[in-house]
């Protein structure tokens, strides 16, 4: 996510924060290098302009010059600007004391509309407890209603849908009925797309918010098109109007040009984000934790909420009794892992952990040797689980066998669950592992 737009920024802000003493010089050539990558990220030349203007006005300001660390405070600038460019304070849906709730999505064909709607829906169902339906009025696009079906389901949502037949707008209008008489606390309304913007999409789409007077009306974009978002969004702002933006496709874009525009361009916040296929890949847009992220600053709030989801407080403290008392097992870290790979890809979760970022540089990370790993643990008994020292050659013969593995990778589990038990130690005493030292087999 932004790797390409991250790498530059924090390139440029490597050099300022190797000075002890800052010159304007100093100052006016790390915005150079900013300011170019932004604008190769794809960021309006307009908000690239006011953003580096003040971000310099404020380095050459008399908080920076006095400071200790004036690298450090450069630093903290540009992503407290970064933060500010990107919409400030996240921001939710409001949820109406009159149910229901009802959300508009639009969007362009092709933008991620139907799967961003079945994400919603199950993002306000389990964050929210509530009480969700949607409704099929995108009769524009073939397969469109199976596929809010679908989706529907998967999220746990009731799905509002009348065929292919019916005018979208009485559709929307009907469904409105439904949840209200259903009691459902949000309907989110899925809307026609277009390959473009034009009058006749524009004109339904009015004419599904006049008659389905929504709350809030969010608008899709897929955030890998980059400046083409924008515009779509300034072009549906000009004509229908809507209260917040929907990114899709966030893990794909190297760029960050749409994420870091649409709130300047448009006036109107990111809400959410879409991180990924799967329908929990879905989450709110946090313009502070991102430019942690985009400068290398980690995300640690973002790995907190994933661990804590992902956690059962009895089992964690039943862990941390374990690795206190080096008791941790072949079994609680094959339970751990199967934990972590919940929460995503383990290459973006180590990211969010400060520091992290620049030693995974380079570095690549194949899943699928969790699954490998999963199968030699498996096989293993459960006495050889809670007791690896026992595992002799024959022993990791027949676990090799039977996990479809090889005897080299069974040895290399085994090596790298000592240095495990090692990185545990380490961590509850405070210390940060090398990830490095690690991969490469822990020589120094």
């Amino acid at each position: 996510m932004f790797d390409t737009l991250s790498e530059r920024l924090q390139a440029a802000l490597s050099d300022v924060r190797s000075r002890g003493k800052l010159t304007e010089e100093d100052i006016s050539k790390a915005m150079r290098a900013i300011r170019l990558a932004l604008l190769e990220a794809d960021v309006n030349f307009q908000v690239v302009k006011s953003f580096t203007s003040q971000v310099k006005e404020r380095a050459l300001g008399e908080d920076v010059a006095q400071s200790l660390t004036p690298g450090q405070m450069v630093t903290k600038i540009v992503s407290d600007e970064l933060t500010e460019l990107m919409g400030g304070a996240a921001r939710d849906i409001a949820i109406s004391p009159s149910k229901p709730t009802v959300i508009l999505m639009a969007g362009l064909q092709g933008s991620g509309k139907t799967t961003a709607v079945g994400k919603l829906a199950r993002h306000l169902k389990e964050e929210k407890g509530l009480k969700v339906a949607v409704a099929a009025a995108d009769l524009q696009r073939p397969a469109a209603v199976e596929q809010l079906i679908r989706v529907g389901g998967q999220a746990g949502a009731t799905v509002y849908e009348q065929g292919t037949t019916r005018d979208p707008v009485d559709v929307a209008e009907w469904a409105v009925g439904q949840a209200k008489a259903n009691g459902d606390d949000v309907l989110i309304v899925d809307t026609a797309g277009r390959l473009h913007v034009d009058d006749e999409l524009m004109d339904q789409l009015a004419k599904i918010k006049k008659r389905t007077r929504p709350h809030d009306v969010l608008l899709v974009v897929d955030a890998m098109t980059g400046q083409d978002a924008v515009n779509v969004a300034e072009a549906f702002g000009g004509q229908v109007g809507f209260d917040g933006v929907v990114l899709t496709k966030l893990d794909g874009d190297a760029r960050g040009g749409a994420a870091l525009s649409v709130k300047a361009i448009t006036g109107k916040p990111i809400l959410y984000a879409s991180t990924g296929e799967k329908l929990d890949a879905f989450e709110r847009f946090h313009p502070d934790r991102m430019a942690q992220r985009i400068l290398g600053m980690g995300d640690v709030m973002s790995l907190i909420e994933k661990v804590e989801k992902q956690t059962d407080e009895d089992k964690a403290k039943e862990l941390e009794r374990k690795m206190r008392e080096n008791r941790f097992t072949l079994d609680d870290f094959l339970e751990q892992l199967q934990q972590i790979r919940k929460m995503g890809p383990l290459t973006n979760l180590l990211k969010m952990i400060p520091g992290m970022g620049q030693q995974l540089k380079g570095m690549t990370m194949d899943e699928r040797e969790l699954d490998r790993v999963q199968a030699i643990i498996t096989s293993m008994t459960p006495y050889e689980r809670a007791h690896p020292e026992v595992l002799n050659g024959s022993r990791r013969r027949r676990i090799a066998h039977g996990s479809g593995t090889t005897i080299q990778g069974v040895n290399q589990l085994v090596k790298q669950f000592g240095q495990m038990q090692k990185v545990m130690k380490q961590m509850s005493s405070g210390k940060m592992p090398n990830i490095q030292q690690l991969m490469a087999g822990g020589k120094r």
